[in-house]
């Protein structure tokens, strides 16, 4: 028998390693966000998944739930430099980006141009509120949102990585609002719904803020180690079987009519649904499906792994038609229909 160690198992070995110790981790963040965010665990799950995917995330829900304390929070507990933009109708593209502004060379040699940082360069961004604001500013948000990266004037200036933005909504003030373009809520990775407390954990938090004392959570992760664990994520193996899986589902929120080539139709699709979910919908389920297995300490992707997070991924990439608004159908009434009608096996 040879004594010699294989490469590939001695890295797998490493891997697995570094898997459990974020699983770990995700125990610990969950910890100390507890100290200051009582419930919400789906929401904190989703927020630290997009965060490895390097992706971005859309809160939605109405005022007063705790979003940007969720944010804030989670950006204490990984170290990462946290800003936060109020988003309003008279903001400006450079408000967020920065701008050049002139100043007097030492020694009074004349001037020059000098470039200022706007927020958007930070690790944790805080777009609160980004429908309140116009398009023009919107899309300067999202194209750094994909490609790390700021433009001003002739000069291109990187934003440093980890980079990730939450952005809220609240879905219950329409007026004076200006609602994402279809294809630029395609570039969130997750969008997420926040739900209201039960009783005992609403009365856990008025308990928890009326009164003197007050808890800071602990930092658990770096952005070094964050940096790290993106690319573990990366590195998960997923099956043959598990990514058809993901790409029969989006092909799926597709309605036939706007199909070239013979699909067996699904009535619900069919019937609420003008435009269905773009190929980063696909991405974006086997990415999250990664990190959630490896936070979960399991170093493989299953079926289940791509079901539960359909929702979070697919709802805000549906368009549904007039039908669905009057038959009082949402995206995720839509989903569910979706899951059960399409199989795990081809």
């Amino acid at each position: 028998m040879s004594n010699t160690i294989d490469p590939t198992a001695q890295h797998d070995g490493k891997l697995l390693q570094q898997v459990e110790r974020l699983r770990d981790a995700r125990e610990q963040l969950r910890e100390e966000i507890g100290k200051v965010i009582v419930g919400q665990h789906e929401v904190v799950d989703l927020l630290l998944l997009g965060l490895l995917c390097r992706g971005h995330v859309l809160l939605h829900g109405v005022p007063g739930l705790g979003k940007t304390l969720m944010a804030r929070t989670l950006a204490k507990t990984l170290d990462l430099q946290f800003k936060r933009v109020q988003f309003t109708p008279d903001l400006m593209p450079s408000d967020i980006t920065g701008t050049d502004v002139i100043e007097e060379r030492e020694g009074g040699g004349g001037h020059r141009l000098k470039f200022v940082p706007g927020p958007i360069f930070t690790n944790f961004l805080l777009a609160d509120e980004v429908n309140r604001t116009p398009p023009k500013t919107q899309a300067a948000l999202l194209q750094a949102m994909q490609e790390h990266e700021v433009s001003i004037g002739n000069t291109t200036y990187p934003i440093e990585l980890p980079f990730f933005v939450v952005a809220t909504q609240n879905p219950i003030e329409m007026e004076g609002t200006y609602p994402l373009p279809e294809a630029q809520v395609d570039r969130f990775m997750f969008n997420i719904r926040v739900r209201y407390p039960t009783v005992a954990e609403e009365a856990a938090i008025i308990r928890g803020t009326t009164g003197r004392e007050t808890v800071e959570p602990e930092a658990v992760l770096s952005s070094d180690d964050l940096l790290r664990l993106q690319e573990i994520v990366r590195s998960v193996p997923v099956s043959d079987d598990v990514v058809h899986y993901a790409a029969r589902l989006v092909n799926a929120t597709r309605p036939v009519r706007s199909e070239q080539g013979e699909r067996t139709p699904i009535e619900v699709i069919e019937k609420y649904v003008t435009y269905g979910a773009s190929p980063r919908a696909g991405q974006a389920l086997i990415l999250a499906g990664k990190a959630k297995a490896v936070l979960e300490g399991r170093y493989h992707v299953d079926f289940a792994d791509v079901k539960s997070l359909a929702h979070p991924v697919l709802r805000h990439r549906l368009v549904l038609n007039f039908h669905g608004r009057a038959d009082n159908i949402d995206s995720d009434d839509v989903i569910d229909k979706l899951l059960a009608a399409v199989k795990e096996e081809a």
